[in-house]
């Protein structure tokens, strides 16, 4: 981890962090913090950093354990190299919290795109489906699930790639939990049965998320999200998936990836074959036999 000087706040001037990093304009804001266009004086580029803001009022313990899930990110992220998982460079330290700083990703969020533009058709959804599974592949093989595969954790950049990011909760094998026994972790309407109800996730349960992802994609609208967020655990636990109506070819592997036995998923291999078949605008084969999980 990079130890740096006190960001500098000179009159006129953007703050600059570690000595290094010069702030820029903000690029998105969330419940954690801030993600900044930044420059990076020593290579001369611009890069994206990471800011988190600590809520006020919250106890010393929880700071340092916000922040430490913060290092988690970097080190899970930094462990994935693929093209569709957002590069991380560095790891500054100043005001006695971290700061990433990643790859500038250029373009918009999913979720971005879905609030301006409505529903998208099947194929350019199976596009950006397939990089998001070759992604949690890429993740999985180096011992990474991410756990919070959401639109607004995807990014479609300007060059065409589509980003994977936001490692913030992901678990990385062989570390401890940071998180206390019954805590539940993740965006709710994105969350599978077997993560509702405390068990250890695995590879499949992102696979569900993908799942949630594709269906609020071609339908405009998550298929278990309810009022308040228990509601929305217990529809995805309990309750039918609601028939997919705009998904065309890509309703088969929506229902596959939405089984509420995480054994009896459709295959991530198989998952991904599809979707790129769908998404340069063919149908998978309908008698392919099912991979075994």
């Amino acid at each position: 981890m990079r130890r740096g000087a006190p960001v500098s706040e000179e009159p006129g001037r953007e703050r600059v962090i570690a000595g290094r990093y010069r702030l820029l304009s903000p690029l998105g804001e969330g419940g954690m913090g801030t993600v900044w266009r930044a420059r990076d004086e020593v290579l001369r580029r611009e890069v994206a950093v990471k800011e988190v803001r600590a809520p006020a009022g919250l106890p010393a313990p929880e700071v340092e354990r916000m922040y430490t899930r913060l290092e988690r990110e970097a080190w899970a992220a930094a462990r994935v190299s693929d093209r569709n998982v957002v590069t991380v460079y560095d790891v500054a330290t100043d005001g006695d919290r971290p700061w990433i700083v990643m790859e500038l990703v250029r373009g918009l969020s999913l979720a971005d795109v879905l609030d301006a533009e409505g529903a998208i058709g099947p194929r350019r959804a199976a596009h950006i489906g397939a990089q998001v599974l070759s992604a949690l592949r890429a993740a999985h093989a180096a011992g990474v699930l991410h756990r919070d595969v959401k639109p607004a954790n995807v990014l479609l950049a300007d060059d065409g790639r589509v980003v994977l990011t936001d490692f913030g909760i992901a678990t990385v094998e062989g570390s401890s939990a940071l998180t206390m026994t019954g805590e539940v972790i993740g965006s709710p309407e994105f969350l599978a049965p077997e993560r509702a109800l405390g068990r250890t996730p695995g590879p499949e349960s992102g696979l569900w998320s993908l799942g949630v992802l594709l269906y609020a994609a071609v339908e405009g609208h998550s298929p278990f999200r309810r009022d308040t967020p228990l509601s929305t655990l217990r529809a995805a636990v309990d309750e039918e998936l609601p028939p997919p109506r705009r998904a065309g070819p890509l309703a088969a592997v929506i229902e596959g990836l939405l089984r509420k036995d995480p054994a009896e998923r459709l295959p991530a291999e198989q998952a991904e074959r599809d979707l790129r078949i769908i998404g340069a605008g063919g149908s998978p084969r309908a008698d392919t036999p099912p991979a075994t999980a």
